[in-house]
């Protein structure tokens, strides 16, 4: 939701044009009911001025219960006194909520809103016969364009808001929410309350504002406190619905993922940053900016260095509302335009494994009840990331070899079935296989010893990735055998594929350093390579392997090895 800068310009421009104007024409033609009542006036817009203090922020809308005031000051005053009253108010909510230099366009905004409200709900009373200062016992007619001013005030308010929220802001947001049902129940509430005060003041003078404004006031409080509490408990909602999808995020790359999504959507985030203890150290391991995850920066953090370094050394969270507070903290991680910090420790059984960074270009733009929801969701991170990584350690454990790290049998098996589910469905066109089988191996591991095998067995291991990259997958078939599937790889290409993968393997010789004579020596080995191709040379998983086999031991071994051969060549 943003204005644009000419938007802005047209909307001084409106309040410069249309404000001064019409103050001067109320003024003119509507003489206010002043004399002799400066101390009462006095009186009125210190109330005023109370309860413009004391907003109820709903859904990012500021609601304040002034309307029972206004209907009191316009009967007894007159239209130029409430307008004034109005603009003060106005003043003295957007002081209360702190607006920033971007924002200073709500302060004509709201100053023309206001004083349409006003104006023309004023001049239908004054047309329409209504009096100043009318007796509202025996006025009637008065009594009833009174109810019309309220009724007006309240329609003109709504149609103004229609319009600053789909024009001025282009909101997406409908109309039609919480915001405009309290609004709409607290004015019903109210504006009866305002001939109360209307009538008792004629009656009994500035008591009458003792009598019903304290108690009002009183009511703002407690108004405000409640949906202080109701924005507490539905934060607190969020953070469990958020622990719950945390809890059901199996990697740690989603689970960090989904943290950041959910810190965004739940608060006026402009950067976060994630931190995590390795190596008595800090180290960044995601980043936000602007809504854009950008890769880490190698960026090492001790403790008491820095914000984050001091949440560290401290494991208490920090807020800072503006760039004065936390100035002399210097941190090469801030960007520029920075304001409002908060800094909170991620703690793991009651240790500070890690701290999370939030924050925004705009000043007090978090709350400090937010620093308790913050501290929750942490925990929920910290226990999630942990889970996702125990659950990525037992996947590897039961999907790789131990030793070369490639993956195992059992997943080759499934990852074949699956890639044939794709055949059938034409998702693939073709699918080629790769086995390879060092030759004379049985020899390394006498001559040797078993050590040296291994350490043959990884770097051809390594030799194989390093070539098929992301191609394919590799796998150690079992012993001294390796396959490589190729989805979507034509028989030339798989052929080339195995024919450097033999290259590689016989052309470079292996360094030994476990041998069992103790002493660094080189060998060359050498490999025998079969190749297969469905649906060509096969139509299911197990005939596409039983192909690459007789391939490998038909057209490369029996032939002489260290070579490659075809299926359909044997």
């Amino acid at each position: 939701m943003g204005v644009t800068a000419e938007k802005k310009r047209i909307l001084f421009l409106v309040w410069i044009l249309l404000v001064p104007i019409g103050l001067w024409y109320t003024y003119k033609h509507y003489p206010p009911h002043i004399a002799g009542h400066w101390l009462d006036m006095a009186a009125f817009l210190i109330l005023y001025a109370i309860v413009a203090s004391m907003p109820m922020i709903i859904n990012n809308t500021p609601i304040f219960l002034m309307q029972w005031a206004t209907l009191s000051a316009f009967l007894s005053y007159g239209l130029f006194v409430e307008i004034i009253f109005s603009q003060v108010a106005v003043i003295v909510l957007l002081l209360r909520l702190r607006v920033q230099k971007d924002q200073l366009f709500r302060y004509p905004l709201n100053f023309t809103m206001f004083f349409i409200v006003s104006f023309v709900s004023g001049l239908v009373y004054y047309w329409l016969g209504g009096n100043l200062a009318p007796n509202m016992e025996t006025d009637i007619r008065s009594f009833w364009l009174a109810i019309l001013y309220a009724f007006l005030t309240y329609v003109l308010n709504q149609l103004i808001i229609w319009f600053n929220l789909y024009f001025v802001y282009n909101s997406k947001e409908p109309y039609f929410g919480k915001d405009f049902i309290v609004e709409t129940v607290t004015t019903l509430i109210t504006f009866p309350i305002g001939f109360i005060l209307y009538i008792l003041y004629n009656q009994i003078g500035l008591w009458a504002l003792l009598f019903v404004g304290i108690p009002f006031i009183s009511l703002s409080i407690i108004f405000n406190l409640y949906y202080s509490s109701q924005q507490i408990n539905e934060y607190l909602q969020k953070a469990a619905e958020i622990g719950h999808q945390l809890a059901g995020r199996l990697q740690v790359k989603a689970v960090s993922e989904l943290f950041m999504q959910k810190l965004t959507e739940m608060l006026p985030v402009d950067y976060a940053y994630i931190f995590e203890e390795e190596d008595h150290q800090l180290k960044l391991i995601r980043r936000l900016e602007s809504g854009e995850v950008l890769s880490n920066r190698i960026l090492s953090i001790r403790k008491n260095e820095g914000i984050i370094g001091r949440t560290w050394a401290s494991g208490d969270a920090t807020l800072y509302h503006g760039k004065m507070e936390w100035r002399g903290l210097t941190n090469e991680l801030m960007p520029d335009d920075v304001q409002s910090i908060l800094s909170v420790p991620i703690v793991k059984n009651r240790d500070v494994t890690g701290v999370l960074l939030l924050a925004s270009r705009r000043k007090r733009a978090f709350e400090k009840f937010q620093l308790t929801i913050l501290d929750i969701l942490c925990s929920y991170f910290a226990v999630a990331m942990e889970n996702a990584r125990h659950y990525e350690l037992t996947k590897s454990q039961s999907e790789r070899c131990a030793l070369t790290k490639l993956y195992n049998f059992r997943y080759f098996q499934s990852l074949l079935l699956r890639e044939f589910e794709k055949l059938g469905q034409n998702e693939n066109q073709i699918l080629s296989l790769i086995v390879i089988d060092l030759d004379h191996f049985k020899n390394i591991n006498d001559t040797y010893g078993h050590q040296s095998g291994n350490e043959i067995l990884c770097e051809v291991a390594n030799r194989i990735s390093k070539l098929v990259g992301g191609r394919g997958t590799v796998a150690r078939y079992g012993g001294e055998e390796f396959v490589v599937l190729l989805p979507d790889c034509s028989r030339e290409d798989s052929y080339q594929m195995a024919e450097h993968i033999r290259q590689a393997i016989a052309n470079w010789p292996f360094t030994l350093t476990q041998s069992i004579d103790h002493q660094q020596q080189q060998i060359k080995i050498t490999a025998s390579i079969g190749v297969a191709t469905a649906p060509d040379d096969a139509e299911d998983a197990q005939a596409l392997i039983r192909h690459a086999d007789r391939a490998l031991y038909v057209g490369a071994k029996r032939a002489g090895r260290n070579r490659v051969a075809e299926y359909s060549t044997c």
